[in-house]
């Protein structure tokens, strides 16, 4: 592989795989990891690798993949970017995500373009020296190590590319620069009260049939596993009787680096991998799975959208409301509302019991007129409010149609032919970033091109958004097509709408609020890709605190 030749860097690599089944959380392992290897003062790399077909995943629906995450240089990512970015404390880019069909295109243009001399392009060596060369490209600035997931399960036709990749570069790199971690299931069989090994054992045997031998393997349990479990599966698997670790279920998803320090996992891959021996200072974990464990009260959020039934839909969304509590000493309680069930007969007896009401993003018609109708409420009963990107969207119609009484407003989104368009499809605009206007094409509806990743945003003081920053300038991360139609700015302001947040150049319109309501904030941003445990996000930790208030109200009335 060439490019093997020309890598000087001297970063050593853990590759996590996963058996028996999917979802097992190879993410937040390989993230908790990641934490652990960097609170020993190690400097750390992560790139998720995705066996599907497609691109990426921006155009895939939410129910089936889950959200997709945006990272500041614009790129869809899979989730699992959210919890390398939040465990991490560091911000990733577009190489640090793969798909198979971001592989297959890259070769597919390489031998379009002659780079192969005619030679006929095979799996080996063309496609799997392209996933190395994926992989090689997070480690060019001089990283300890690189945290590698593959995604999918062993023994999934469609991974077995990256596989063999994974495979060569053990051989390509040396035994001391590359680690493999195995990620299974130990199921507890209730009846019995008995945990069973046999789908550990079959899905090692599958990953050493394709000539990969794991050096630690990650049990995922309900229970602590027994030392005479833990010797059973390494004879069985041929690893060390101090490489196989329990991952035992906890309640908060920011115990798991604390669990997996206890059972020493760290120490054993800082040994195997010869990385300096420095014991990690986890005091801020600590401290933080302190506050998860002890709130000093609850608050309850409605969320009204349409991917409800599947909550992986709003994953950085759920953990960015769990920040605002932390910051706040609150547990906050999550209820999900589907907005398509939501009429003006009802939306009282979904509502009445929140503390605070929260809109998130989304694409399509369906379901936004019960996202409308919850607004309205929000806006009218002086409830807590925060609309994220289609939630501020829907934050301008309801008040275009009820303050402003153009009774046929609407996002073009919506209904093209509205005659009031107060959300409508920008077709250019400047970008930041390259310093050049963007053009978009409004033939295509779908897949066209949209403003994404981190944009600046510019703050008016004596604003709720600006309380919550303590600062004038912002960069904020997007993903949308259509924007608020300035043309109605003016009448807007005039009828109580506070334009609090707008570009550089005052074009674009970012953040609006509701003028005499105690927090009504919309935006067109998705704050919730930029918060972490550790540094909640301001308008998170600010909403969260309003609905403390609003419910402290409540209670008083």
């Amino acid at each position: 592989m060439n490019d093997l030749v020309s890598f000087k860097s001297k970063t050593k690599f853990i590759f996590i795989t996963g058996g028996v089944l999917s979802s097992l959380g190879k993410g937040l392992a390989a993230a908790s990891l990641g934490a652990l290897l960097k609170a020993r003062g190690l400097k750390v790399t992560i790139q998720k690798l995705d066996p599907y077909i497609n691109v990426d995943p921006g155009t895939m629906n939410p129910f089936q993949h889950g959200e997709v995450y945006v990272t500041e240089d614009g790129a869809e990512t899979d989730l699992d970017l959210g919890h390398y970015e939040r465990y991490l404390g560091q911000h990733f880019s577009q190489i640090n995500n793969f798909t198979s069909g971001r592989i297959y295109y890259s070769v597919i243009m390489k031998e379009r373009r002659g780079d192969y001399l005619g030679g006929t392009v095979q799996v080996i060596p063309h496609i799997t020296d392209e996933i190395k060369q994926a992989i090689l490209s997070v480690a060019q600035n001089d990283e300890d190590v690189a945290i590698i997931e593959i995604g999918g399960t062993v023994g999934d036709i469609e991974g077995l590319p990256f596989l063999e990749a994974i495979r060569q570069l053990r051989t390509d790199l040396g035994k001391d620069r590359v680690l493999y971690i195995h990620l299974t299931l130990v199921p507890l069989i209730r009846v019995s009260g008995e945990l069973k090994t046999k789908p550990t054992q079959h899905s090692v045997k599958e990953l050493r049939s394709i000539g990969i031998q794991p050096d630690i393997i990650l049990c995922r349990s309900e229970v602590d596993l027994s030392e005479e479990i833990k010797s059973k599966i390494a004879l069985f698997c041929n690893v060390d009787r101090d490489a196989v670790f329990t991952a035992k279920d906890v309640k908060h998803i920011y115990e798991v680096p604390l669990a997996l320090y206890e059972e020493g996992i760290d120490q054993k891959v800082a040994i195997l991998l010869r990385l300096p021996a420095k014991n990690p200072d986890l005091s801020k974990w600590k401290e933080l799975v302190y506050k998860l464990k002890h709130p000093k009260g609850e608050v309850k959020i409605g969320i009204v959208g349409k991917y409800v039934e599947l909550k992986e839909s709003y994953k950085s969304l759920h953990e960015a409301l769990i920040h605002g509590g932390i910051a706040n000493d609150l547990e906050v309680k999550l209820k999900y509302i589907n907005s398509e069930q939501i009429n003006t007969e009802d939306v009282q007896d979904y509502l009445s019991d929140v503390d605070g009401i929260l809109v998130p993003g989304g694409f399509g018609s369906r379901g936004v007129e019960g996202k409308i109708l919850a607004i309205e409420y929000a806006r009218t009963q002086k409830v807590p409010f925060l609309g994220i990107c289609l939630g501020m969207q829907c934050a301008v119609v309801e008040f275009a149609r009820n303050v402003l009484h153009l009774e046929k407003a609407n996002s073009e989104e919506f209904d093209p032919t509205t005659p009031n368009p107060v959300i409508y499809l920008m077709t250019e605009w400047y970008d930041y970033r390259t310093k050049k206007n963007q053009k978009r094409d409004i033939t295509s509806q779908k897949g066209g091109t949209m403003r994404l990743g981190a944009y600046p945003c510019i703050l008016k003081k004596e604003s709720n958004a600006y309380k919550a920053y303590q600062q004038e300038q912002i960069m904020e991360r997007h993903r949308h097509r259509y924007e608020f139609n300035k043309k109605y700015a003016q009448d807007m302001e005039k009828a109580g709408l506070i334009i609090s947040g707008t570009s550089p150049n005052g074009e674009l319109i970012e953040i609006v609020e509701v003028k005499d309501h105690p927090w009504f904030v919309g935006c067109q941003f998705h704050p919730e890709f930029k918060s972490n445990p550790m540094h909640p996000h301001p308008l998170f930790r600010d909403f969260i605190a309003s609905a403390k208030k609003y419910k402290k109200l409540k209670m008083s009335q």
